[in-house]
């Protein structure tokens, strides 16, 4: 029985996507349970080069135009051969629009089962175990990982990128790619979304506000406060529904998913979707004058507070700290 783990490498636009590292991470893990080796599968074209930090015992690289933007029909018929040939222990997708697309097609053509929303995996006694985060993180479901070959879709949170990036490059093997003339979609253009003022899930510090500001006037008061701690103002779905701050500043699982240094979380409530995006902050600190707010339950120091009574206050002493004032 082939005890490797791999790893479907997401890439876009020349550029490795943190959720690749994070499945790294895991394979790791399974694989040291295993005796395996984990294994990354890198579909692309002239993207060789973004094998160079994968942490992975070796990389089977596939060159071949139709891998230039993402195609489902390519990546099913690739990964369809080497499931059916190498049956590895497990195959690792990232929970996203393309991992879904292909591993739930697999999962259905091979009749292979399929964990989603996987957001650990580790080794109990010799078995595989898998925990997984439904009703939109809310509850976590735990279980075994299904022999022979079972099909996993990673979530972040469980382990950090830099856990999959590796010092040294891995071994590059290259692999030939079926038949793939005859696609039933092709990429004609790529249309890149509009920019926004900033990208919250890229800054360090986020003061996010939510349906606890009450109103648009009182927005300026959380800009005062990220001004003088050197970050930026994000949301919720309430404050963005009212037009208060751009979409670009949308926080939750139809926004970004973000992790900042600092998450000051201002009349925020905590609910099941802004809680899942916000799992991978080094610090969350809750501001609610509810105390039995879900924010609460995630985040390390809180005050059960008006914030805007805090807020004129806090931004004071940021500022007289900072020699601002």
């Amino acid at each position: 029985m082939n005890q490797d783990i791999y790893v479907v490498v997401e890439h876009l636009r020349e550029q490795v996507m943190d959720i690749s590292y994070v499945m790294l991470a895991a394979a790791r893990v399974l694989a040291h349970a295993t005796g395996g080796e984990v294994i990354a599968l890198l579909l692309g074209h002239d993207v060789a080069t973004l094998a160079r930090d994968l942490a992975a015992d070796r990389v089977l690289y596939v060159e071949h135009a139709a891998f230039a933007d993402f195609s489902s029909d390519a990546y099913q018929r690739t990964l369809e051969r080497w499931l059916k040939e190498r049956m590895p222990r497990a195959m690792l997708f990232g929970d996203t629009t393309m991992g879904g697309d292909v591993a739930a097609w697999l999962s259905t053509h091979l009749a292979l089962p399929l964990v989603s929303a996987c957001r650990t995996v580790r080794a109990d006694g010799g078995v595989l175990k898998f925990v997984s985060q439904i009703c939109g993180g809310k509850l976590m479901a735990e279980g075994d990982l299904a022999a022979p070959t079972a099909l996993v879709l990673m979530v972040p949170g469980g382990f950090k990128p830099e856990q999959g990036r590796a010092a040294q490059p891995p071994e590059l093997v290259r692999a030939n790619a079926p038949a793939l003339n005859d696609l039933r979609v092709t990429v004609k253009d790529y249309v890149e979304p509009a920019v926004g003022d900033v990208d919250v899930s890229k800054e360090t510090v986020l003061v996010s506000i939510g349906r606890g500001i009450q109103n648009q006037d009182n927005v300026e008061l959380a800009e005062e406060l990220a001004k003088a701690l050197g970050g930026v103002v994000a949301g919720s779905r309430p404050v963005i529904d009212q037009g208060w701050l751009a979409p670009t500043r949308l926080v939750g699982k139809s926004g970004k998913a973000v992790k900042p240094k600092l998450y000051l979380a201002l009349g925020v409530s905590g609910a099941p979707e802004h809680v899942e995006a916000i799992g991978d902050s080094e610090m969350i600190i809750a501001i609610n004058t509810d105390p039995a707010a879900p924010i609460f339950d995630l985040a390390k120091f809180g005050a059960q507070i008006d914030m805007l009574d805090l807020l004129p206050a806090l931004t004071e002493k940021v500022q007289q700290a900072k020699g601002l004032a």
